[in-house]
């Protein structure tokens, strides 16, 4: 059973041409066939800001197309390499290229504890720990929204549930309100989400209610990159333009005791899982193995005594099955205590697959082969088990939590996603509207389209068709080719 992931393939079969594909999602595929011509004219003027930065990014894309046969980059702190990457040379160069320029404004507009605020110790942890770090980090954050790539709305969904929605009511209006509010107030107080309709502004929600929190606002929900911990494909999180991020139920700001764990071969007990019966995948994993047998140990409460973390540390593979919502907190607690992860869920896409090829370092299971998960486990050999282990040590860092943040870990990690994304979208000012050149000499712009963005792009086109007539050759027509003196251009006109 191959595993099923999403990843963000940079690939280089067109020497002209930077394509980004998102490809293996579940239940789908999903790719972006756009170009991007490479590389830029040099001739070409820099007319705003907004070019300034759309020509940086455009290096940094030929850069990272590049990366791929060129020599491995040398890094005083870390190196990616090994079959944990899709692409371990390009990652390293988009890494580093998103140290080198790339820039967030985080909009100071909102008051604690909805806006500017989030839970720190809990497994929406990640809310509170990305906005605090964003609102103190000098090397991405800009004050200039002029020289920002992108525009970061800091609300919580998770302090908007303790906050402003009125318990047990089932009344999502309060938090609709207020996301729709906050887009309101930046909209029309900065011209930025306007220009691109929400497709260069980022949320970042743990919350289960944070896919239905960014549909308060169609753009947010459609344009928007949304990093969200429930990466549901099935509740439409779009892989191409949206962030898988890890759920985390921290305790404290360190990590110290949380990281470890014995080798692969001290680890006697095969699979391991306690954990409450909530969700539809649950209740089968513990109706087929609770108390079943004694190399996979399934509770639904562990008994009195034993240490959940060490049962980890005891373990070979880490079940995480899905509970309410696709995430889990497992897959992280799994990497950081040294046990192969196995997800058990349904339309997940796990975190960092646009970087990290996950069927290299854990195992998919489907909830139909359930009942087998004895036997798929016992399939994988000593010496890929041992394989897989290292590579979860190894790939760990990419999920540690530093306060303040080191490279290379789930802080950079997210930021990394974001910019990824980023790389995909072209904005544009609106100045390109009143371009004379033709069509073939203009350079070509992409966005994340909206209904109406690919009704305005289809009218441009016919007006550069239109224009160049003059000069072309005369259309063939099976039924009729306007010529003569009774038009005053026949050739325009057809």
């Amino acid at each position: 059973d191959e595993t099923k992931e999403a990843s963000l393939n940079i690939t280089t079969n067109d020497l002209n041409n930077l394509n980004i594909s998102v490809t293996g999602v579940p239940n789908a595929t999903i790719s972006l066939n756009e170009s991007i011509s490479l590389p830029l004219k040099r001739n070409r003027r820099v007319r705003t800001k907004l070019d300034k930065l759309e020509a940086g990014l455009q290096r940094a894309r030929a850069a990272i197309k590049d990366a791929k046969n060129s020599s491995q980059l040398l890094d005083p702190d870390y190196v990616p390499i090994g079959p944990m990457y899709w692409d371990a040379k390009a990652f390293h160069r988009s890494y580093m290229e998103m140290e080198k320029q790339f820039k967030v404004f985080v909009y100071k507009e909102g008051e604690p504890p909805v806006f500017h605020d989030g839970p720190c110790k809990s497994i929406y942890s990640m809310e509170g720990n990305f906005i605090s770090q964003m609102d103190v980090n000098m090397k991405f954050r800009t004050n200039d929204p002029e020289k920002a790539h992108v525009f970061y709305l800091p609300f919580s969904v998770a302090k908007m549930v303790r906050f402003v929605y009125l318990r047990d009511s089932r009344d999502f209006g309060p938090i609709r309100r207020t996301v729709i509010d906050y887009v309101n107030v930046v909209s029309e107080k900065y011209p930025y989400w306007n220009r691109s309709l929400g497709a260069d502004h980022f949320m970042l929600a743990c919350h289960d209610w944070g896919p239905e929190a960014s549909f308060s606002n169609p753009y947010l929900g459609k344009n928007s990159i949304r990093a969200l911990c429930n990466a549901n494909t099935s509740e439409k999180f779009n892989p191409v333009k949206d962030v898988s991020i890890p759920e985390m139920n921290l305790r404290t700001d360190q990590l110290t005791g949380l990281i470890g764990g014995p080798s692969a071969s001290r680890r006697p007990i095969l699979a391991f899982f306690a954990g409450g019966v909530h969700g539809p995948i649950r209740p089968i994993l513990l109706e087929h193995w609770e108390g079943k047998d004694d190399e996979i140990k399934v509770h639904k409460y562990l008994p009195k005594g034993i240490n959940y973390y060490e049962m980890m540390r005891s373990s070979k593979y880490c079940l995480c099955p899905s509970g309410y919502e696709v995430a889990s907190p497992r897959i992280v607690e799994a990497l950081y205590n040294g046990c192969v992860p196995v997800l058990i869920s349904k339309s997940y896409v796990p975190p960092f697959s646009d970087v990290l090829r996950w069927k290299s370092f854990s195992v998919v299971v489907s909830v139909e082969d359930i009942p087998r998960l004895k036997e798929i486990l016992m399939k994988i050999s000593s010496r890929q088990y041992i394989r897989m282990q290292r590579r979860v040590l190894q790939v760990r860092r990419h999920f540690e939590f530093h306060s303040p943040p080191k490279r290379f870990d789930v802080f950079h990690m997210i930021l990394h996603s974001i910019w990824l994304r980023r790389l995909n979208v072209r904005v544009s000012d609106g100045n390109d509207l009143n371009d004379d050149r033709p069509l073939k000499h203009r350079r070509r712009k992409w966005y994340w389209s909206t209904d109406l963005d690919r009704l305005e792009r289809g009218l441009q086109r016919a007006r550069a068709a239109i224009k160049e007539a003059m000069n072309g050759s005369r259309l063939k027509d099976p039924d009729y080719s306007p010529d003569g003196p009774i038009y005053w251009n026949a050739k325009v006109f057809h």
